[in-house]
């Protein structure tokens, strides 16, 4: 049997992880956050954990996040290379962390010490529910019977055609964390643009249009979704929002009745991926066209 791995950046609400039955630390690898000078460990989410998280950010705390270290990673995956497994780790994008670097050092330990086991890391390029649905997917996968190169197969053909538009509020957040220039963000604010950001196919984050107020742009999203969504009787729409319920319930019911037979799944963000968006940010995850590729330098 596969043994399934995933981490706190795919958003997994401990609801959804559950119902798969991952919800265990068997499972799911948390990343730490670190908020009022205090480094946590990321559980899986419930409605309960991010308000309290948010009630910090909007009280002036402003959260970072940090990399595992490697003798973390082997204390979490050692024991089930001691039983000589086959492991799949369905992880978020390796380009946005460095702490795949050191997953690294503890995999050539734990590799060189039992050989007999076998240790694959899907890398799904993104972010979020938009690595989250892999995470769903390989599980749904093993329950079937296949095995690590079929999934894998399977996986690496969804892969650039998940999508993920995101809408933030306070751009500031997106400066701190590298996705739009300090003057981009003070110009954006001053002017209330809101750039809709786009997960590309190096599985980097860009922002592209600029649109005049956060409901013209969250209304330009949900009509590019209606134009391009494809595998809707498949594959749900995801929308993550870091407590602010009532602008991701428009967003819903704007997209069922655009896209009546749609299934359309609600969570609320969590602290790691929220340490980076932000209160008031609203994520779209969808199957449709490949993604956009990132922006040259």
């Amino acid at each position: 049997m596969i043994h399934l791995f995933y981490d706190s950046d795919s958003e997994l609400n401990y609801e959804l992880a559950k119902e798969y039955g991952i919800e265990g630390d068997e499972h799911h690898i948390k990343m730490p956050y670190i908020i009022q000078n205090k480094t946590s460990l990321c559980e899986l989410i419930t409605e309960e954990s991010a308000n309290e998280f948010f009630e910090l950010v909007k009280a002036g705390n402003m959260p970072s996040t940090a990399a595992l270290n490697p003798i973390e990673y082997v204390k979490i995956l050692e024991p089930h290379f001691a039983r000589g497994e086959e492991m799949l780790y369905v992880a978020f994008s390796s380009a946005m962390s460095g702490t795949f670097n050191n997953l690294n050092m503890a995999l050539k330990e734990l590799e060189e010490k039992y050989p007999d086991a076998k240790f694959v890391r899907f890398d799904t390029l993104g972010i979020s529910l938009s690595s989250g649905i892999f995470v769903l997917e390989a599980k749904k996968l093993i329950d079937e019977g296949k095995n690590i190169d079929e999934i894998v197969a399977e996986l690496e053909n969804l892969k650039m055609r998940v999508n993920t538009s995101i809408v933030a509020d306070d751009l500031m957040y997106l400066k701190k964390g590298g996705r739009l220039t300090a003057i981009k963000a003070l110009l954006g604010t001053m002017l209330q643009l809101k750039p809709i950001i786009k997960l590309t196919t190096a599985g980097t984050l860009i922002p592209t249009t600029n649109v005049a107020g956060r409901n013209k742009a969250l209304m330009t999203v949900i009509k590019e979704i209606a134009d391009t969504i494809t595998d809707v009787d498949k594959y749900p729409i995801y929308i993550m929002d870091s407590t602010c319920r009532e602008d991701s319930d428009r967003v819903v019911a704007k997209l069922k009745s655009l896209i009546p037979n749609v299934k359309v799944v609600q969570q609320y963000v969590g602290p790691v991926i929220g340490s980076h968006c932000g209160p008031g940010t609203i994520g779209i995850i969808y199957v449709g066209p490949n993604r956009p590729d990132p922006i040259a330098d």
